[in-house]
């Protein structure tokens, strides 16, 4: 039985089918946690699912179709697009998608293990699918059809400055208002199915650099010991996922879409030697942390909750347009749950 098989089995039934053992632990866990977790948990389990939502159909498209990971059939224009890229692209899909199916798993199971109320946005899954070929016609409650990326980071992480400390990036890549899937079947080889590629592959990044920054910001804020185990551990692997895709994106090809509504794609060969902008220098550079004064340090950044926590996020996920048709009540909810999350304080 597959991991994802078997977190859903184990969601369904309840805790009717977890050991004596287990159960005694998870109670003894919950004796410390906080309304705060508790915030933080339902936080993270509403950033998970979106992900969730976002990497379902890049997955449908242009990953690998499993059991592991159900769902579409694959369109054959799109896939050969990314694997320009690197031709790993399609496993490193589907293995990015069935980790964040298992975060959202266990952070609802845990939740209700504790008491917690699990999330589930079943009844805003409104928005339309693709039209492409492997898509499933089914219900999102994300958009990919017209987004605008964030590709600052890239600049960000071959830096020494930080932006804890007011420091502002400009963006690598200026991408708006340009699909990371494709609507429709477009013909195989074209500059317009590789300029999406390329969009989704530096959007893959986009989406788990933030996610890097918010389980960082949020664990300071943790009262419970189970539950820091849990941030910082789902967190080291959004920030393995990031890693992987900021080494992708320096393969994107060079692809050129003019006019209004156009994107354009360098040659990423041209950087070698300029460390602000090489494609190889993925390590992320030291840079100010904690105190001007002290030693320059290589870290996670941002990582405070005015720059890296659950609103910034929500404001990331949205000025990105990932939202665009969705309801007001979804916003809303999404909004408290958001402010909730940061007002956590941590309890000692």
């Amino acid at each position: 039985m597959s991991r994802r098989s078997f977190l859903g089995k184990s969601l369904a039934v309840g805790a009717g089918t977890m050991g004596v053992g287990l159960l005694a632990e998870t109670a003894k866990a919950a004796g410390d946690i906080t309304a705060g977790d508790i915030a933080i948990l339902r936080w993270l389990a509403a950033a998970e699912i979106i992900e969730t939502d976002l990497w379902q159909q890049y997955n449908e498209l242009g990953g690998i179709q499993d059991s592991e990971v159900p769902g579409g059939s694959g369109n054959e224009a799109f896939t050969e697009a990314l694997e320009a890229i690197d031709d790993e692209m399609p496993q490193y899909i589907h293995d990015n998608t069935d980790d964040e199916i298992s975060h959202v798993a266990f952070l609802n199971a845990f939740l209700t293990s504790v008491g917690g109320q699990p999330v589930n946005f079943d009844a805003f899954r409104t928005l339309p699918s693709s039209q492409a070929s492997g898509a499933q016609q089914i219900g999102r409650l994300t958009n990919l059809m017209r987004n605008n990326i964030d590709t600052s980071w890239y600049l960000r992480y071959r830096s020494t400055h930080n932006p804890d400390f007011n420091f502002e990036f400009p963006q690598f890549i200026n991408i708006s208002n340009r699909p990371t899937i494709p609507p429709t079947d477009l013909p195989s080889k074209s500059d317009e199915i590789q300029a999406i590629a390329n969009t989704a592959a530096f959007h893959f990044a986009a989406i788990e650099q933030g996610g890097s920054s918010l389980y960082t910001a949020l664990a300071l804020r943790v009262t419970n010991a189970t539950v820091l185990r849990i941030v910082i551990s789902i967190g080291g692997a959004e920030v393995n996922h990031f890693a992987i895709w900021h080494d992708q994106v320096g393969n994107a090809p060079e692809v050129n879409i003019p006019g209004p509504g156009g994107v354009s794609f360098p040659d990423m060969e041209d950087f070698e030697g300029d460390e602000s902008r090489q494609s190889s220098l993925i390590m992320p550079e030291p840079c100010t942390f904690i105190d001007p004064a002290l030693p320059v340090c290589s870290v996670i950044r941002p990582s405070l909750i005015p720059n890296a926590g659950a609103v910034h996020a929500l404001h990331a996920f949205s000025g990105s347009g990932v939202f665009l048709g969705q309801s007001q009540a979804f916003l809303n909810m999404l909004s408290d749950l958001a402010s909730r999350a940061d007002s956590a304080q941590r309890q000692l």
